[in-house]
């Protein structure tokens, strides 16, 4: 007579739920087409973005006397040619032209780029050496700049953790439903089962964060914007980092909230107000990117840190303490979260009917 299989350790079940969840999505057409478009969209955004901005062909200039014997033989420019460099600069605040070349004699190649808000990338290669670039109006710049960090960090927040969330959820009610987590249950542990779901989840969300991340470099560096990809690398690992453990922190939640129905169409009874709290971050950071004050409140909030922090960081408006003082915040509520959604579930898991109350869900078990 054989021995019994052993039963397998908590470590072997909560990677065996892991493992289901991620087969079952990447089995799933709809995930794998719904990724392949937002990945191939992306990355066709950025490359448009870049190429836009480098799209210089008969790019109008401002050249000043003393400074055209220097430009005379660059082509693809269409050429005003001012007296000094104040007539100059003034074409370029008006936007009659884009760009203005000024003689220098401190520049290596003899001129200057003024700019207004910014130079296309395109038109310094034009030249046979780079030369040196001032701009008019910097703030501006930045300011355009910031607001396309803030869309980007909301947007990749938005999709990833409500999609993922969203999934979690009707993967736990589906279960319910059709009596499958009684056959689960009876094999791993309750806590095993929840942590899985978590984990496995947790997993293709960041491969999609991390795709979309070197999706953003490489077409940063296909369009030539060079300038923004090295202000973007920091900002960009760091929401990385915040978004795992925010993740995991609402993934918990939204199992928890789940399990407390079992019928899909009360799902959202229980995770409306986790939808609420991914989409506050998102208009949040739209709406105030500027404003200093809510961008500080946004970093130190669990919910909205994945997001408020990177773009503090991108402004350079955060000390550097500051990131591992709220990634410390962030974790120290991500376990507790864990902790009472752990709970929740193990105690609303095989309650069948109308919807537990969170009293009940809550309550320790005897």
């Amino acid at each position: 007579m054989s021995a019994p299989t052993p039963a397998p350790s908590a470590a072997q079940s909560v990677w065996l739920v892991a493992e289901r969840e991620i087969g079952s999505k990447l089995r799933s057409k709809v995930f794998v087409i719904s990724t392949a478009i937002l990945l191939v969209g992306a990355l066709a955004l950025v490359i448009w973005a870049g190429f836009s901005a480098r799209d210089t062909s008969g790019t109008p200039v401002a050249v000043t006397s003393d400074a055209a014997p220097m430009v005379s033989s660059t082509a693809g420019l269409e050429v005003t040619e001012v007296g000094d460099r104040a007539a100059a600069e003034e074409l370029v605040a008006s936007g009659d032209v884009d760009a203005a070349v000024v003689a220098d004699p401190a520049s290596p190649v003899g001129f200057a780029l003024i700019g207004d808000e910014g130079v296309s990338s395109t038109l310094l290669l034009q030249f046979a050496q780079v030369p040196p670039v001032e701009l008019l109006n910097p703030e501006a710049m930045n300011s355009q700049l910031a607001y396309l960090a803030a869309i980007g960090f909301g947007v990749v927040f938005l999709m990833a953790a409500s999609l993922f969330g969203g999934t979690i959820a009707q993967s736990v009610v589906e279960e319910k439903q059709t009596r499958v987590v009684e056959l689960l249950i009876s094999a791993i542990p309750v806590r095993a089962l929840l942590a899985g779901k978590v984990i496995g989840n947790t997993i293709l969300a960041m491969a999609q964060i991390l795709l979309l991340a070197a999706i953003a470099v490489i077409g940063l560096t296909v369009s030539g914007q060079s300038a923004a990809l090295a202000g973007l690398g920091g900002p960009i690992a760091w929401f990385a980092v915040f978004f795992l453990f925010g993740f995991v922190l609402l993934a918990s939640l939204f199992a928890a909230a789940a399990s407390m129905v079992s019928r899909q169409e009360d799902i959202g009874a229980t995770t409306t107000p986790l939808t609420m709290l991914i989409m506050a971050p998102y208009f949040l950071v739209i709406f105030f990117f500027d404003n200093p004050v809510v961008l500080a409140v946004m970093s130190y909030v669990p919910f909205s840190a994945p997001v408020g922090m990177p773009m503090r960081i991108f402004l350079g408006t955060a000390e550097w303490w500051e990131p591992l003082l709220s990634l410390a915040i962030l974790i120290a509520t991500c376990v507790a979260a864990i902790v009472i959604g752990a709970r929740i579930y193990q105690n609303s898991l095989l309650r069948m009917g109308g919807r537990v109350k969170m009293s009940d869900a809550l309550a320790s078990q005897r």
